[in-house]
Parts: structure tokens; C-alpha cells; sequence
């Protein structure tokens, strides 16, 4: 039987669980899923916390397609839970998320994936190529950050973050990509963009030499990339279309 969040729930956690839960079966949806593993978190307001640091993130064992607003797990910096879910806190996820949450007053919600394209772009010593579409919408906002291993050891923290400075895309050279942003619906429609930019280059790669976008063009189409503009929605309108598919399959998330 599903869980049903307690009614005692303050309304605007009661929001982030579910819109939250919501993005992780978008991700099952569109394929986005490692088996149990990978993490989306997100950032609790200081409305529900009293200004702590607490955060959501999906329960370890559990697939994207389980998760519930109310199996989400509530956890602190340090990535003790604070709640009581029986479901444990995978370390080597909350690690990284900690690292940028804690660092950045914006990143209200990290997202992480391994994605077969997005590895396989990651493990290129070119990274990301600047030749299509998407990839001309990313000018100067994608970082790198060489492997080190599985990301449990909180040495890697300044390194990571030194990489990525103030660029809200991450490509983890040899593992996979990263998104950060003020909302989930931004962090989502970036992670996307790049997303797409992978597998782009990965099925351009089979047919030889690629044109090259010139500098000035992708500097002016990133400039010109009205999804990431908060008076078109910043990723909510496209977030929203995807939730609306969600809800014709499934609405348990929602409990």
C-alpha cells in the first residue's frame, strides 16, 4: 500500500516532495535511470526549515519509478537523515550533492546522471563538441572536472568545486553530466540541453568530420536560448508538459 504524506506536512515541503517525486519519474520516463543509483535533490525553504540546510533525496534501493513525495527522504548537510524513512542515504550520491548545495546560495536543486551518451561525451578527451543545436546553446556554461574515483571522499569537495566556478553544467570527465539551478524546472531544462547535445554528438560522430559552430555564433544562440529566460518560464512550461505525460500513466508519485 502507498504511503500518504501526513497532513502535518508544512505546504511548502508538501510542494518540493511532489513536484520533486514528479521529476523522477520524468527521468524514469525518458530513460534517464542507472538500476537504483543516481540522485535529483533539492534544497528545502527556509519557510519549512527555519534557514538549516535540509534537502530531499530519493531513498537508496529504491527505483526512480518508486519514488514517492512521501518515501522522499529528508536529509541534512552532512547527509544524516531527518526522518524517520527506513530507507538508507547513499553516501557516494549525497556527497557530491552536499559539495554544491553547501557551496552555492543557488543551486537549490542538483541533478546527476549516467546516461550512456553523456558518459560516453564524457569520456572524450574533446568533452562536449561545439556542433549542433543544442550544444550552441551551452556556450561558456559548461565546466569539467577530472575523475578521482566514486565520489565518497569529501577531499574531492574543493577540487570539484574550483571546476565547476559559477557554470550551472558539469561534465564529470570518465562518469557522467551534472546540472545545478535556482529552480528544479531550470536545473532540468539544462540538464536536457546537454543531455541532447550528447547524443547528438554521438550519432554525428558515426558519419565523419562535423561542422564547427563558430564562437560567435553559439555565444549569440546561448544568448538567444529563451528556455533558460525566467519571462518564458525558465524550464517550467517544458517541465510541466512532461509532468502532465507522467500524471496519464501514473499519478501515485503524488502520495
Amino acid at each position: 500500500m502507498t504511503a500518504i504524506l501526513k497532513p502535518t506536512v508544512h505546504p511548502d515541503e508538501r510542494k518540493a516532495r511532489v513536484e520533486l517525486a514528479a521529476c523522477y519519474r520524468v527521468f524514469a520516463m525518458l530513460g534517464w535511470t542507472e538500476m537504483i543509483y543516481n540522485h535529483i535533490t533539492v534544497r528545502l525553504p527556509d519557510s519549512v526549515t527555519g534557514g538549516q540546510k535540509q534537502f530531499l533525496i530519493n531513498p537508496f534501493g529504491l527505483h526512480y519509478s518508486e519514488v514517492t513525495a512521501s518515501n522522499l527522504l529528508k536529509v541534512d548537510l552532512a547527509g544524516q537523515k531527518l526522518d524517520d524513512s527506513p530507507w538508507p542515504v547513499n553516501p557516494a550520491g549525497f556527497t557530491l550533492h552536499a559539495a554544491i548545495h553547501g557551496a552555492l546560495p543557488d543551486a537549490h536543486c542538483v541533478m546527476h546522471t549516467h546516461t550512456t551518451s553523456g558518459i560516453a561525451v564524457a569520456c572524450t578527451e574533446g568533452g562536449l563538441a561545439q556542433n549542433n543545436f543544442y550544444s550552441a546553446q551551452l556556450d561558456e556554461l559548461v565546466a569539467y572536472h577530472d575523475f578521482e574515483g566514486i565520489t565518497i571522499h569529501a577531499d574531492e569537495t574543493p577540487r570539484l568545486l574550483h571546476s565547476m566556478g559559477n557554470r550551472p553544467l558539469l561534465i564529470l570527465r570518465n562518469h557522467g553530466l551534472l546540472a545545478w539551478a535556482p529552480t528544479l524546472p531550470l536545473a532540468f531544462v539544462r540538464l536536457w540541453t546537454l543531455q541532447r547535445a550528447c547524443d547528438i554528438q554521438v550519432a554525428q560522430a558515426a558519419l565523419g568530420p562535423a561542422i564547427t559552430v563558430p564562437k560567435a555564433v553559439a555565444k549569440k544562440t546561448t544568448y538567444d536560448s529563451f528556455q533558460f529566460d525566467a519571462q518564458f518560464g525558465a524550464g517550467q512550461d517544458v517541465f510541466d508538459a512532461l509532468v502532465r505525460q507522467v500524471d496519464r500513466i501514473d499519478e501515485n508519485y503524488k502520495n
